[in-house]
């Protein structure tokens, strides 16, 4: 109890720096790349891609699919910024650099909060962020970019893709995105393996000060997210206003217990109601 109590603490302070809106609201809350699998450099605050695929993805895809991170002027950007805020605070102060986002059940919005973090984090000047689709089950980060990439993560697991034929970059200046592509049904195993060890060391190591969001599967869903803690510095925990159950939030949170929760967000939420979960809660 003391664990969720100090995760929902982070969260009221986000939310009281917030805006109210009335519609749901989404979720809360260095770097050279001269060569590797991206093949890119920097030129000024722009980074080009010579190796990895542009995808133009137009504003009313992004405002369609709530990615308002990537909307300047929508009125949640900066409910993202704050996040953005506290999630960097937590990762420089440990000099980590890897981040999962996780939930307890579906439906919370996981995936989106993972994308508006990593779209937000890069629009740090000095940032450049891999957001990696580690939902092996039910990849879907390419779907929120209407793109549908020819190779994915399920490829490089079974069929060797090369890294460098995965990635694309979502027309999002320091963004790079992983894709799952495929549904993989053995994920938890796959997890382990020894190839994706190796995968997540590269991508881990290659370039120590970017910045990695990995999207996982529900904690109470399959045991993915449990069987990835040690590859990750932190987790993040995304929970939906009126749809995730205390008991569950507890169950999530006990299984994560050994490893870094930097906050708890509180998706979904119109409305304060600290009596829900406690005596205070989090609304990004």
């Amino acid at each position: 109890m003391e664990r969720i109590q100090k995760a929902l603490d982070q969260a009221a302070q986000e939310r009281s720096a917030g805006k109210k809106t009335a519609e749901p609201r989404p979720e809360m809350p260095t770097t050279v790349l001269p060569t590797g699998p991206e093949d890119t450099f920097m030129a000024a605050a722009t980074v080009q891609y010579s190796r990895t695929k542009v995808v133009d993805v137009s504003p009313d895809v992004l405002e369609a699919n709530r990615l308002v991170a990537a909307l300047p002027d929508h009125e949640l950007t900066d409910v993202y910024r704050i996040l953005r805020t506290r999630v960097l605070q937590s990762m420089n102060s440990n000099r980590w650099n890897a981040l999962a986002i996780t939930s307890p059940a579906t439906g919370s919005g996981k995936t989106m909060t993972a994308i508006n973090l990593a779209v937000s984090l890069a629009r740090e000047i000095n940032r450049t962020v891999l957001l990696a689709d580690f939902d092996l089950r039910n990849p879907s980060i390419h779907e929120y970019f209407d793109y549908q990439p020819e190779l994915g993560l399920s490829d490089y697991l079974f069929n060797d893709a090369p890294l460098a034929d995965m990635l694309f970059s979502p027309s999002i200046d320091r963004l790079v995105v992983l894709p799952g592509r495929e549904s993989v049904h053995n994920s938890s195993e796959m997890l382990r393996s020894p190839k994706m060890t190796q995968l997540i060391e590269e991508l881990k190591g290659r370039y120590p000060d970017r910045l990695i969001i990995f999207d996982l599967p529900p904690i109470l869903a399959v045991d993915d997210a449990l069987a990835f803690a040690p590859f990750t510095d932190a987790m993040l925990m995304v929970a939906e206003d009126g749809g995730t159950q205390r008991d569950d939030l507890e169950k999530a949170l006990e299984i994560l217990k050994d490893t870094p929760l930097i906050g708890t967000v509180l998706n979904k939420s119109r409305s304060v109601h600290p009596e829900k979960y406690g005596k205070r809660e989090h609304k990004p």
